[in-house]
């Protein structure tokens, strides 16, 4: 049976490519357009699609205001239609803490053909969105608001995520302290949004959060978040850990990759590492992970429970590569027992 989708989005050109992308995948089917949510809502109860395809600014009523409307009173697994701007990003970021499953970039320009590069990744997230349904609740159980004395710069933590990243990297940052280790992030994100998506967490977490430049030092409570179109590497320069950027292609058709982040670590930090691998479709960080554990880290993988996806765990987890599994709510606790456990941070009193 085919997965019923509905396309809203208020340029005609838009529905066009996207009603071409769809219809040419022989398990999809696109059971009606909208050029904006009134006309979706009729359809929605007419065609009850399996999957919603949503454009964020629209007139009439803006594509976060139905969001969460259709979330409250009838629950659809969403998958948003963004622009490329700050403005646009700032808006998907609040589509995803309201349910929505994941997110395509809107070109501005040579529509067609740009969307037509990500076809088969666009395919993939409709595939994805049709299993799920309604938000979730992906924060911790607390937040951390006091910091512990730091004992030790040598401990650096990794973290990679893909589809249900945004949240759930925002749940384990939100749960750790000001003065914890600095950490390197790749999160599948195109350029345009992660910029955005740093100074986001900055201003909701107690760590320093950016996104990396390159050839910046690694230090405690600091958070670099890799650039969209760039690969994030870990370099150590004498006593000290830095980030570096490398324009290599694509790697698990991402850049940046999460294979590329923990091979890195595992070459530079080794045992001094600590490697996360969370929610995401696809494979990319299953290989570096287990570079990472070989070379001594300790790694832990989100279980199948609390992702949006459990596709990247699954294959880390499927190699041996993850030490421990937890629910989202978990992994920050158990980061910090295990750097208490190998004196990177004090004890509380």
């Amino acid at each position: 049976m085919s997965i019923k989708v509905l396309i809203v989005d208020d340029s005609a050109l838009v529905r066009q490519v996207l009603r071409a992308i769809i219809e040419s995948r022989g398990d999809l089917e696109v059971v009606g357009v909208a050029p904006d949510p009134y006309i979706a809502r009729e359809l929605i109860k007419k065609h009850r699609p399996d999957v919603l395809t949503l454009d964020v600014e629209m007139p009439r009523m803006d594509g976060l205001v139905f969001l969460e409307k259709l979330m409250r009173l009838h629950p659809l697994p969403v998958v948003m239609v963004s622009s490329l701007t700050e403005h646009g990003s700032e808006i998907t970021f609040r589509a995803l803490e309201l349910g929505a499953v994941d997110f395509v970039t809107k070109p501005k320009l040579d529509v067609a053909q740009e969307f037509e590069r990500y076809a088969d990744e666009f395919a993939d997230k409709i595939r994805t969105a049709a299993a799920r349904v309604g938000p979730r609740n992906l924060e911790p159980r607390h937040v951390a608001t006091a910091a512990s004395p730091l004992l030790s710069t040598e401990k650096i933590v990794c973290m990679g995520a893909s589809t249900g990243g945004t949240e759930a990297l925002k749940a384990v940052l939100l749960a750790l302290p000001p003065d914890s280790p600095g950490i390197l992030i790749a999160q599948h994100m195109p350029p345009g949004f992660t910029r955005s998506f740093a100074e986001r967490l900055d201003r909701l977490c107690g760590l320093r959060v950016m996104e990396a430049r390159g050839n910046e030092r690694v230090l405690p409570g600091h958070v670099f978040i890799a650039p969209g179109n760039a690969h994030l590497l870990l370099r150590r320069s004498g006593a000290n850990y830095m980030t570096a950027l490398s324009d290599a292609p694509p790697l698990n058709r991402h850049r940046p990759a999460v294979d590329r982040l923990f091979e890195s670590a595992a070459a530079s930090a080794g045992r001094n590492a600590i490697g996360v691998i969370l929610t995401g479709m696809g494979k990319d960080g299953a290989q570096g992970l287990l570079a990472m554990r070989r070379a001594g880290a300790f790694t832990l993988g989100q279980d199948e429970s609390s992702c949006v996806v459990y596709g990247m765990p699954r294959e880390a987890a499927q190699l041996g590569a993850v030490s421990e599994e937890l629910p989202l709510h978990a992994i920050a606790g158990r980061l910090l027992a295990k750097l208490r456990e190998q004196g990177a941070i004090a004890m509380r009193v």
